[in-house]
């Protein structure tokens, strides 16, 4: 039987490895947003080493050879960001369920038994060999993103994928020092240099620019701002590295943030103007200015906050 201080050791090591398996769960369920935040990765990895640390001082191999698979891959997602895809996902939280598997295992009456461990991790050896195989693909695949034959310039050493990264990094550190003009300036300056990536792709250059738009309007807190700025822009950069720069939107908590909601104004009460263009509501016409701040501001007058959403939603569409 074990002493009460080797029962008090597991206790805790039991403890605190369902907590990091918690981190690690998290973080898997939407492997996209987590690789949008650097900090989330370095959880995962730490989370990973915690285990494997604490089962090879208790002398559970098994744990600590699976949680050292976990530990080499997060650590070649901090390195090299790569483009998730549902493949990576599924693979990854397979390799997870033999983690799982073996942690809780020491809770039951027997305790985890050699030998069902060992069939365990001799059965999760193809998954993670396959994990493995497949993120070193995908990080062979983020090379640099060729630039248009019509470019003056072409792109630095430096591949694509870790300029758009080292950008993205940069604008969560701005976030994360606090409101100020200058860092509102800063962010508008990091997200001209995304633009210039690829300034011949209208949708990756008009997200881009209404991204701008939210960051230098005062009236959005940082925390509101920050994760739709980055989830936004990471989304963006995977269609953009994967050459599916047509598929690129912006969300609509992004759009509510450039475009404020306005109390809604009867049709009828707008005058007509000379020169106009005649859009159509629901149910009725509305005289829309040719000047673009009147049109605006007709718009504004006019049309809710959902209504204004989905004309915006439109137009983007119908000009890329």
């Amino acid at each position: 039987m074990q002493s009460v201080k080797q029962q008090q050791i597991l206790g805790y090591f039991i403890e605190e490895a369902k907590e990091h398996l918690d981190t690690i769960e998290q973080g898997l369920v939407n492997l996209r947003v987590t690789m949008s935040d650097s900090e989330q990765v370095n959880e995962l990895f730490r989370a990973a080493h915690s285990i494997k640390g604490g089962a090879a001082m208790l002398g559970f191999d098994s744990i600590q050879k699976t949680a050292h698979h976990f530990e080499d891959c997060f650590k070649h997602l901090q390195e090299h960001p790569v483009t998730i895809d549902q493949t990576l996902e599924n693979l990854f939280l397979k390799g997870f369920d033999t983690l799982k598997e073996l942690v809780e295992a020491l809770q039951s009456p027997f305790g985890l038994q050699e030998e069902k461990a060992h069939r365990a991790v001799i059965a999760s050896e193809p998954i993670f060999t396959q994990l493995e195989t497949y993120l070193q693909s995908l990080i062979n695949k983020a090379t640099v993103l060729p630039q248009p034959k019509s470019a003056a310039a072409p792109q630095s050493s430096i591949s694509a994928a870790a300029h758009i990264n080292t950008i993205l990094k940069a604008m969560l550190q701005l976030f994360k020092q606090g409101d100020s003009i200058r860092s509102r300036q800063q962010l508008v300056a990091l997200c001209s240099r995304l633009i210039q990536l690829n300034v011949t792709a209208k949708p990756w250059v008009t997200a881009l620019q209404i991204v701008q738009q939210a960051i230098a309007n005062p009236k959005n807190a940082y925390p509101i701002l920050a994760p739709i700025v980055i989830r936004n822009l990471k989304q963006a950069s995977d269609l953009l590295l994967t050459r599916r720069v047509a598929e690129i939107e912006v969300s609509q908590n992004l759009l509510k943030l450039v475009m404020p909601a306005q109390p809604a104004v009867r049709p009828s009460q707008i005058a007509a103007q000379p020169s106009v263009r005649q859009v159509a509501s629901k149910h009725n016409q509305v005289s829309i200015p040719r000047e673009p701040r009147a049109a605006a501001r007709a718009l504004l007058e006019t049309f809710n906050k959902n209504e204004l959403i989905e004309i915006a939603q439109f137009l983007m569409k119908a000009i890329q």
